[in-house]
């Protein structure tokens, strides 16, 4: 037993495990069809965590955040049941030996009772250093938690993506201060060297630099630090990212990294082999890789936890609530942004009846779903709109719709002389939800064109649109305040919110028309 012991304390290994952004996926399933198996979902990341778990010697197993929203059950659980809050997510990560977890920017879209009750309900211990309450402490939990194996001490720091503020709505983050991930790194990581052998940065947030060249490969502008935080502060061993949905595993600097993609599809996995050296812990070697989870078989204690709510999503999903005149379906999604359909025409018409305007703006947001089926059930409104977005009515001006039309044509490029979507709104992250398309004005884009010059002959009532003109235009109040890199709108500008999501408006919109005519009118061309 002494040589086990000293074996131990001169040489062990500890092994990683991660997961991150899965978006209350918990079945394998994307719920456009029912009972579908797909390639994700939290069940199958649990068995992996489960097999990894056997063949390691000792674990510290994370989440990295965006944990409660994201799926139709996400939904259903905090719009339909008004639940406290997710309580078929956390009693399936509470099945899991998780030791910390970290908050993702989603985690507020519920609003912060509801994120906070889920933070009571889980057994993994919330670790959080750059969000603040109005004394400047930590707001949820303790900046950062230590583990020990044996004498052995790990440090976990918790970070988040300090845009939180700039995109969710101002209720759910009252009181709260996001500050840099990177400052907030620069003041507890000395600290913690000084308690921790080991220190693990837990990071929602991605990399805002090419992990090969360092060259920019993003907006430099604080939502992703995970470059510059290794680059810059000293101390790290281990930096787990997400955020991004992005399967990365590699080494940066010499520091092990993982992100480990979305809805489970992946279990990130670095191994480090420790010893000790003058009296110090120090990692002596370290692997990473990211573990699929496609193949598993759903765990099966996590689909006893969850089976009845996933029951009842189900039979929420396939109510009937209108019938179409005429179909609101579509096969190609590029199609749609190019041309537009009556799927979005749709949208658009919501938007402004509850907004009381005559101008719109909406993006499509989902490429796995193609509109509306007939009957439209609830399935189809969850699977097309995907987030829980509310919306907001701006007063702007002529030249701030003409600077936001400029801005939405970043989004497409010419390539073999094709009109194509322009490889920054997949890399380093998907953000087709960038596109938006107009409603009540029309319009034409040229791709040819330079960028800031693509936009031809905006007409509003069938006069052109001028600089001085005031316009008020519905739209999701993500854009509203400026998400997505339109500086062109702000807080300032806005007028009012509406505070019911999106999806709640659509259902209660059909259910007050159950017969609706598909509008196939198209105000908007793209041409190369």
């Amino acid at each position: 037993m002494h040589y086990t012991n000293l074996i131990w304390r001169l040489h062990m290994k500890l092994t990683i495990l991660t997961t991150s952004d899965t978006h209350g996926y918990l079945a394998p399933t994307n719920y456009v069809k029912p009972n579908a198996n797909m390639p994700f979902g939290f069940e199958k990341a649990a068995s992996t965590i489960r097999k990894e778990q056997l063949k390691a010697e000792n674990t510290l197993i994370l989440d990295d955040g965006d944990f409660l929203e994201g799926s139709p059950l996400a939904y259903y659980q905090a719009e339909v049941q008004n639940n406290s809050q997710p309580s078929a997510i956390t009693d399936a990560f509470n099945t899991v030996d998780y030791d910390f977890g970290t908050i993702g920017n989603h985690e507020f879209n519920y609003g912060q009772a509801y994120l906070r009750n889920a933070i009571k309900k889980a057994k993994r211990k919330f670790v959080s250093a750059n969000i603040l309450n109005e004394n400047g402490e930590s707001a949820f939990g303790k900046p950062y938690e230590i583990k020990q194996y044996g004498d052995l001490k790990v440090g976990v720091i918790g970070l988040t993506t300090q845009s939180v503020d700039a995109w969710e709505n101002k209720a759910s983050v009252a009181g709260l201060k996001f500050t840099s991930a990177l400052e907030a790194a620069q003041k507890f990581i000395p600290e913690m060297r000084k308690k921790a052998d080991i220190v693990v940065v837990l990071y929602h947030g991605g990399f805002e630099r090419d992990l090969r060249t360092g060259n920019p490969n993003d907006k430099i502008d604080g939502e992703n630090e995970a470059y510059e935080i290794m680059q810059k502060v000293p101390g790290i061993d281990v930096m787990v990212t997400g955020h991004q949905h992005r399967a990365l595993a590699g080494k940066l600097f010499g520091i092990p990294y993982v992100q480990p993609g979305h809805r489970g599809n992946y279990v990130g996995k670095i191994q480090l082999t420790i010893e000790k050296e003058n009296g110090k812990y120090v990692v002596a070697h370290s692997t990473q890789k990211i573990i699929k989870t496609g193949e598993e078989k759903p765990d099966k204690v996590v689909k006893e936890v969850i089976q009845p709510v996933e029951n009842q999503v189900e039979k929420w999903l396939a109510e009937p609530l209108a019938r179409i005149e005429g179909s609101m379906h579509y096969d190609d999604p590029f199609q749609v942004r190019i041309h537009g359909s009556a799927f979005i025409n749709f949208i658009q018409k919501v938007q402004m009846e509850t907004m009381g305007c005559d101008i719109s703006a909406t993006a499509l947001f989902s490429n796995e779903a193609s509109g509306f089926e007939n009957p439209i059930t609830m399935r189809n409104i969850i699977t097309n709109y995907v987030y829980p977005n509310t919306l907001a009515l701006v007063e702007i001006t002529g030249a701030d719709l003409k600077a936001a039309l400029e801005k939405t044509t970043e989004y497409f490029m010419i390539k073999n002389d094709q009109i194509i979507v322009d490889p920054k709104y997949h890399h380093p992250k998907i953000r087709d939800y960038n596109y938006d398309m107009y409603a009540g004005i029309d319009y034409t884009i040229k791709v040819s064109n330079p960028i800031g010059h693509r936009v031809l002959n905006p007409t509003y009532h069938g006069k052109p649109i001028t600089n001085k003109m005031k316009l008020k235009v519905a739209l999701n109040a993500y854009r509203a305040v400026g998400g997505g890199h339109y500086p062109m709108y702000n807080e300032d500008k806005v007028i009012k919110y509406n505070t019911v999501t999106m999806s709640n408006l659509i259902a209660g919109y059909l259910k007050q028309h159950p017969n609706i005519d598909a509008d196939k009118t198209r105000n908007f061309k793209v041409i190369k």
